[in-house]
């Protein structure tokens, strides 16, 4: 009899993970003991991280891209299909391919993170983003004919994919406005919904300085309620209104609907044990990544390292062995402090991040990490 395991998502979580399976359960599939299954909502992988550069002309949306088949070692079935509904009663998938179900023995949900700008009234007709590939081009043709005035960066809300981009990005757009002999003309101010610019307090406290350094604004415990499209007025439920001529807004994030109506968790974040990522409302079920809601951030490094987790886990359960991997909160993050330097952190559930001081080498790294990843999700390094 043969063991399903079905993996819901091709980004970084799901597709590292199924390559770990396929090394790690390599004779029970080619005995046909196991068989694992990657659906996925499209024919391609995307990489995100590679839409912080492409508003400033340093990379392509295409780069960010590849075929999920060529990412995914043969050993996988790969399917390009939508999943419109998880019972995990009855164990079973229902995909916009047609009215069989899928079925599962073992289910891992890795169905990242989504944009919910229409939370906010008037952002999406009134504001920019980099966290799609739509909005990463649009915004590149903004920033180009942008000379003077306001430019905004506020984000709404969190949890949100890569908590330490928007940092990134008003420290990217200060330089770059520099280097083109703009600044003086440009004011840039940054918003955030706590007290602080970060929601890690050890990041905001070795951000904060930075940005007093280079004249960034900072406007904290500034909830965004609505935008005048008209006049570019951006509201708080505070009461602070900010005039920009230019705004970058990180949108509210959410997962998607069926998490939700399955019962696995609020806003499509599957709840889970933060050690094991094995949900707490269903049996036989994971969740990783983005979807997982752990506390950790939203990060294509958590991803990586909690499908190890993951891997090892249900290597176990099929063995009959008690799994005994727990994952332990890590994650690292290179922070791009301007055009050409990055700092650098490493954390888990029991250390805190202590960025290291930015300097070019750290740049070139996170650029190496950054092209050598595609080797990452085939689980070559």
């Amino acid at each position: 009899m043969t063991t399903d395991i079905v993996i819901l998502g091709g980004g970084t979580g799901g597709s590292v993970l199924a390559n770990d399976l396929a090394e790690r359960l390599e004779a029970e599939i080619d005995d046909g003991a196991v068989r694992v299954r990657l659906l996925n909502d499209g024919p391609d992988h995307v990489y995100k991280p590679v839409w912080l550069y492409v508003p400033f002309g340093k990379r392509e949306p295409a780069d960010g891209r590849r075929p999920l088949r060529e990412l995914v070692d043969n050993r996988i079935e790969v399917e390009d299909t939508r999943v419109t509904e998880i019972d995990t009663d009855a164990k079973q998938l229902q995909t916009d391919s047609g009215p069989e179900p899928v079925e599962y023995d073992h289910l891992v949900v890795g169905t990242g993170s989504t944009l919910a700008a229409d939370e906010v009234p008037g952002l999406r007709a009134a504001g920019h983003d980099f966290y799609s590939e739509e909005g990463s081009l649009a915004l590149r043709e903004e920033l180009l004919s942008f000379t003077e005035g306001h430019l905004v960066l506020s984000v709404i809300g969190s949890p949100h994919m890569c908590p330490a981009a928007p940092l990134e990005f008003v420290f990217m757009t200060d330089d770059w406005f520099r280097q083109r002999g703009l600044r003086e003309d440009i004011e840039i101010t940054y918003t955030y919904p706590i007290q602080r610019v970060h929601g890690n307090s050890h990041i905001a406290e070795w951000a904060r300085p930075l940005m007093d350094e280079r004249d960034i604004n900072v406007e904290t415990f500034f909830n965004a309620e609505s935008v005048d499209p008209e006049t570019g007025v951006l509201e708080s439920m505070e009461g602070t209104e900010l005039d920009a001529d230019l705004l970058v807004a990180i949108p509210p994030h959410r997962g998607v609907d069926i998490v939700e109506e399955a019962g696995l968790g609020d806003r499509g974040w599957v709840a889970v044990d933060r050690h094991t990522l094995e949900a707490d409302h269903a049996d036989n079920v994971y969740a990783l990544g983005d979807a997982a809601d752990t506390g950790v951030p939203k990060a294509g490094s958590v991803a990586h390292y909690q499908a190890a987790t993951v891997g090892q886990r249900l290597a176990s359960e099929l063995r009959g062995q008690q799994p005994t991997a727990r994952y332990d909160g890590k994650t690292i993050c290179f922070i791009e402090t301007g055009m050409d330097t990055a700092s650098f952190v490493e954390f888990d559930y029991q250390n805190p991040p202590s960025p290291i001081s930015p300097s070019q080498s750290i740049h070139w790294s996170k650029l190496a990490y950054n092209e050598s990843y595609w080797l990452t999700a085939r689980g070559l390094i």
